[in-house]
């Protein structure tokens, strides 16, 4: 699954977009140099987010939307089309058929 799916899927099941976590992570005061796990057991705990979507998250709210070019394009299963993750919902995302 891209790590686009992947936000995508979170938005499904929660209702928040990828860029309402990153503000509500950011009231919670997690920001860059947050490690994972507290990011982690909270989106566990309030959302019930399981591993793999919770990382997913970790990486913009510490990281931003760019991820590395590694993944782009290339036939894995977290390939994307692009390096940049859209974070403002899958309804509003232009790159979406």
């Amino acid at each position: 699954m891209s790590f686009q799916s992947y936000l995508d899927n979170i938005e499904a099941k929660t209702g928040l977009t990828p860029r309402q976590f990153v503000d509500l992570a950011h009231e919670r005061g997690f920001d860059e140099s947050t490690k994972a796990a507290p990011i982690v057991a909270w989106l566990k705990e309030d959302y019930s987010l399981g591993q793999g979507h919770a990382m997913a998250l970790v990486h913009v709210i510490t990281k931003g939307p760019q991820i590395s070019q590694k993944h782009v394009d290339s036939g894995t299963a977290h390939s994307d089309p692009s390096d940049a993750l859209w974070l403002d919902g899958a309804a509003t995302n232009p790159a979406r058929p």
